[in-house]
């Protein structure tokens, strides 16, 4: 019973649409009806700039973040590591649920990415960095948001099979479910990389401008 409840807690948390909350007090708008129509930091980014599109990211890994640390609450599950990592992945799981189908905005929220990040963060760090490593070099290449997801998507199961070889079977299907997750919810973006019509996020603006004055 005390389980299903922080679940049923985790899944609130994650529901709570930051980029809505943002986007309707600091510029009125519902930030569905703009861009992608996407209520997540990357269509963030992409209609509300870099500034607000971080603090979304931010708030949004965080939720996925403290979703995995309500394991901490029952006694049973701050001395039984095993059985703390596969409850943390259902908490980290209803708070991503949460966030793409948030109850509090009419069950039309993100893709969960950023959540389902504060989740990799809060249950392995050392792989999170891995990840980070690969969705920032992406970025930095690319200023493609949803091609760095992906990408580091992929990465987070090569880094828990092949790299740390983590003997946790249900979290070893958990990585492999989170790259098809992420693939799949991102069918659209794939769709758009391969026609070249995605857009790219409005950062390091500065070298694209040093980068165009150089080639014309």
């Amino acid at each position: 019973m005390n389980e299903i409840i922080l679940i049923i807690l985790a899944y609130l948390l994650g529901s709570i649409p930051t980029s809505l909350i943002v986007s309707k007090t600091q510029f009125n708008i519902d930030i569905r009806d703009y861009g992608s129509g996407n209520a997540g930091a990357t269509n963030t980014f992409r209609v509300l700039g870099s500034k607000w599109g971080s603090v979304v990211m931010i708030f949004d890994v965080l939720k996925g973040f403290f979703a995995v640390k309500l394991a901490y609450l029952l006694p049973f599950y701050t001395i039984n590591e095993f059985e703390r990592t596969n409850f943390q992945i259902g908490l980290g799981l209803a708070a991503v649920l949460g966030h793409i189908f948030p109850i509090w905005a009419e069950f039309r929220g993100g893709k969960g990415v950023a959540t389902l990040f504060g989740l990799i963060i809060a249950i392995s760090p050392w792989t999170s960095l891995g990840c980070i490593g690969v969705f920032l070099m992406v970025l930095f290449l690319t200023r493609f948001v949803s091609l760095s997801s992906i990408l580091a998507s992929l990465a987070f199961p090569i880094f828990i099979l092949v790299i740390f070889n983590v003997d946790n079977t249900a979290y070893r299907i958990f990585a492999i479910a989170v790259a098809l997750l992420v693939i799949m919810t991102h069918q659209k973006n794939i769709g758009r990389l391969l026609s070249g019509s995605e857009n790219k996020v409005p950062i390091f603006k500065n070298r694209d401008k040093r980068r165009s004055k150089r080639t014309s």
